[in-house]
């Protein structure tokens, strides 16, 4: 078995008798289809807590900001919690879509388009907490850096808070560049099975003009690819530049050289979380059960373990290096932690963060959808909890216990909180019933490694497409059930294939000997193999193709369109039978 399938060990990740255009209508069914009444509800419960959220806002920004819970000692409170809380749950699309591209882990391909489409909405609701805090918002341009036509209005590059700025701005701009790139083959598809005039338009608007070509499909690898490589800092900057708004000050609890990768570690593992959640109940609402499988679930799990793991140790390491340093201020403030008033925040956050995770070295919990949802949420609460701890209870009590006080949130607070949860489900669930929620392209890219009737197929030592004596494509087919087991089928659907041999000619094994097509640059074990269950076994075969035959194998491959008449196969082949002659 050539190296670039995956081991039989390994599960399939596209469950079923899936073939291409089986992956085209099940992703295409949400959009095209209409919305269910689970859907209207919960839309119009998140749709009511947005409105109570800008309600809030409203009120806010015409009453001033003490309409919220601040006071002069805890001057950071709920708003920052939840500004670092939504920047943390971002982090996971980013680390799906690009790391993982770059690592070739191919199970991304189910989950990755709505990890980057909840980057892009939490994002969007973390950047509303520091506009809103400054109590003037619509002198929100003064943290940009402005021309000197506007006056000496100089922007402080001294602050972490102005990274912040930066951070966001950039996180933002390139998540939302890399999503919409690899939604370009997706909006085409919906734009070329629509049949409505209105949104055939909207969506030939959105491909930007994609039309599939070779040239398409190469510019669309290399950006990819430049896109993965800027935003993989970014995974490692942004939440970093987020520490650096407490580590760099001198308030005891903070003042800590650990927050940096503590910080990246608990943004992964909140992200992740969320991603479960969302794609658990995703997947049950869609119907995507085939392609969001439980082995995602599961190794998203293991993610989430060994993030959870790297949190705990981030915890063990603040309390030793309080005891270490032997500063009376820095112990104090992780024992009034523990034991101060806010001791109900830091042991949930113990209980959510450190031990719940732990349950995932179990198989049957880890695979189990259930119990993998309900850890999701009990971890999103604990890092929620985790950044209420950081922040209140280290401002709380000071150096002067003359300013020590007590924060509570007001109904403000909370109200705008439950807005933008309201929000972001209001934008993921119009997401889902506008863009397709899986990247149908590369879905279709790994159909035939990683599907699992092609891996059942292939154990079973069964060719994909067999030609007859009389010409007749027979195609191999899977029966899934009860009644499972591969059998034979003669085939009116892959006339492609067929026209493809009586163009380059069929190939006699009881007469000629196949040729090593590996020798022809472009052609590798496994699309050696492909060509083989094709018909194509010679260097004759192959010289015979023009840009129609081209197209035509294309077709039947659906994988690196148009690398054949790239590297021009059959001026290959021509010069390997002159040197055979």
């Amino acid at each position: 078995m050539a190296s670039h399938y995956e081991a039989p060990i390994r599960k399939p990740l596209v469950l079923g008798d899936k073939g291409y255009h089986d992956v085209t209508v099940d992703i295409a069914f949400p959009v095209e289809g209409k919305a269910n009444k689970h859907w209207w509800i919960v839309f119009t419960i998140a749709l009511a807590a947005f409105l109570w959220g800008v309600g809030c806002i409203i009120y806010t920004i015409s009453t001033g900001i003490g309409t919220w819970g601040l006071n002069k000692t805890v001057n950071w409170a709920w708003d920052i919690t939840n500004f670092v809380w939504w920047v943390g749950i971002g982090h996971a699309g980013t680390l799906i879509s690009a790391v993982l591209l770059l690592f070739r882990q191919k199970w991304r391909m189910a989950i990755n388009r709505s990890a980057e489409a909840m980057t892009i909405f939490s994002v969007i609701q973390a950047g509303l907490f520091p506009i809103i805090h400054m109590g003037r918002p619509w002198l929100a341009y003064w943290v940009l850096p402005i021309p000197n036509q506007f006056g000496s209005l100089w922007v402080n590059f001294n602050s972490p808070l102005l990274w912040d700025v930066f951070a966001i701005s950039t996180y933002l701009s390139v998540s939302l560049v890399f999503w919409w790139t690899g939604l370009l083959p997706d909006f085409a598809m919906i734009r070329d099975r629509a049949v409505l005039p209105f949104q055939k338009k909207i969506y030939g608007l959105l491909s930007f003009g994609w039309t599939g070509r070779a040239k398409d499909w190469q510019r669309f690898e290399e950006v990819s690819l430049v896109l993965a490589g800027l935003a993989t800092p970014l995974v490692l900057s942004v939440h970093t530049i987020v520490s650096f708004d407490f580590a760099t000050s001198v308030i005891p609890g903070w003042h800590t050289t650990i927050f940096p990768p503590y910080f990246v570690a608990g943004a992964v593992f909140s992200g992740f979380a969320m991603v479960n959640t969302l794609l658990i109940i995703m997947r049950k609402v869609c119907h995507l059960e085939a392609y969001i499988t439980v082995q995602h679930i599961e190794l998203m799990n293991i993610v989430i373990m060994i993030t959870g793991s790297i949190v705990g140790c981030a915890y063990i390491t603040e309390l030793f290096m309080a005891w270490y340093s032997g500063v009376e201020y820095e112990q104090y403030a992780f024992l009034n932690r523990a034991t101060g008033p806010y001791w109900w925040a830091y042991w949930s956050m113990m209980t959510c963060n450190v031990f719940s995770p732990q349950f995932m070295w179990f198989k049957k919990l880890r695979t189990s959808i259930m119990f993998s949802f309900f850890i999701s949420v009990v971890v999103n609460i604990g890092m929620w909890f985790e950044r209420f701890v950081i922040i209140v209870t280290s401002l709380h009590r000071d150096y002067l216990p003359s300013s020590w006080t007590m924060f509570s949130p007001s109904f403000v607070d909370i109200g705008i909180f439950i807005g933008t949860l309201g929000f972001f489900f209001v934008l993921f669930l119009l997401y889902a019933r506008t863009f397709p929620v899986i990247a149908q392209a590369e879905v279709k890219s790994i159909l035939k490694s990683s599907g699992e009737r092609f891996k059942v197929l292939r154990e079973a030592g069964k060719p994909l497409y067999t030609i007859t004596k009389g010409g007749k494509v027979r195609e191999t087919i899977l029966s899934v059930g009860e009644n499972a087991g591969v059998a034979e089928r003669e085939s009116s659907d892959h006339q492609p294939a067929l026209s493809l041999l009586r163009t380059i000619g069929t190939f006699d094994p009881t007469k000629n000997s196949p040729d090593d097509l590996k020798k022809v640059k472009g052609i590798g074990p496994l699309m050696e193999k492909t060509l083989n269950k094709l018909g194509i076994f010679s260097f004759l075969q192959v010289s015979k193709m023009g840009e129609k035959e081209y197209e035509m194998l294309d077709a039947l491959t659906e994988t690196f369109p148009g690398r054949a008449q790239r590297d021009d196969w059959a001026g290959q082949a021509r010069k390997f039978l002159n040197l055979d002659k």
